[in-house]
């Protein structure tokens, strides 16, 4: 039984765990797979309204599995690898919850591809994140040359992919690589937290903001525009927006079905 990824539902959020710390969570194949697969189970899931996707104390993942990098040697063996990266992050992109990375330890090249696909990230003081790529003569193929200036920007993107160093907890929240910097020991603490949060909110309005968010960055400011309001339109004729606005003008808690 392959236990590479470990889950468990608490509260409103499921937690999952990058299980193989003897490789220093590296992704597998098989590890990249499993996540994409778990959190298209949880999207179907009505009582889950988020995933905190985390690792270990040391490790929230070096990268690539070796074996699996060691297999790529052409570019059919190197496509089918990047397949693997891109059917995990597209799942935890396209996903109706928001995913959170709570990350301690190496956040590094694979594994910073991985969390950058997630909604918002939270660091523990320690970590450390950087993509190595530059220095195998690769590059970062699994998205962290494009979701990585589109979060910190270009300049702080390209250093970091020219010079392979490493970056601190304190550095990357000023960049805002991450949104939160806590103790180690608060990580998942701080990111079940945010799934809270979010969970008070209707559940329809955070997939949609997340929708707004995630294709109107890839677009021109008007038809980003023009999809913002598509998407508010389809908002206004849901029950939970009548619920909102009851529950606002009777200064009472909504309940919000998701529907």
């Amino acid at each position: 039984m392959d236990d590479s990824l470990l889950t468990e539902v608490r509260g409103h959020a499921a937690i999952l765990t990058l299980n193989r710390s003897d490789k220093y969570n590296a992704l597998s194949d098989e590890l990249l797979r499993a996540i994409g697969d778990k959190v298209g189970e949880l999207d179907t899931d009505d009582a889950v309204r988020g995933i905190v996707l985390t690792g270990t104390d040391k490790f929230f993942s070096t990268g690539a599995d070796l074996d699996s990098a060691l297999r790529a040697q052409d570019l059919p063996s190197t496509h089918a690898m990047l397949a693997h990266f891109d059917y995990c992050n597209r799942a935890i992109e396209r996903s109706r919850k928001p995913v959170v990375a709570a990350i301690n330890g190496f956040c590094l090249t694979g594994g910073l591809e991985v969390a950058l696909a997630c909604d918002v990230r939270i660091a523990g003081t320690g970590s450390k994140f950087g993509v190595t790529s530059s220095k195998i003569g690769s590059v970062a193929g699994a998205g962290g040359t494009q979701r990585l200036p589109r979060t910190v920007g270009r300049e702080w993107a390209k250093d970091l992919l020219f010079s392979a160093d490493f970056i601190d907890a304190e550095t990357a929240l000023r960049i805002g690589l991450v949104s939160r910097v806590v103790a180690p020991d608060q990580v998942v603490p701080a990111a079940l937290a945010r799934i809270d949060a979010y969970a008070l909110r209707a559940p329809l309005s955070v997939w949609y903001a997340k929708v707004a968010v995630n294709s109107g960055m890839e677009m021109a400011l008007e038809p980003a525009l023009e999809f913002e309001r598509h998407l508010t339109a389809g908002l206004f004729t849901t029950e939970d927006r009548s619920e909102g606005m009851s529950a606002f003008l009777e200064k009472r808690d909504a309940e919000f079905k998701g529907r």
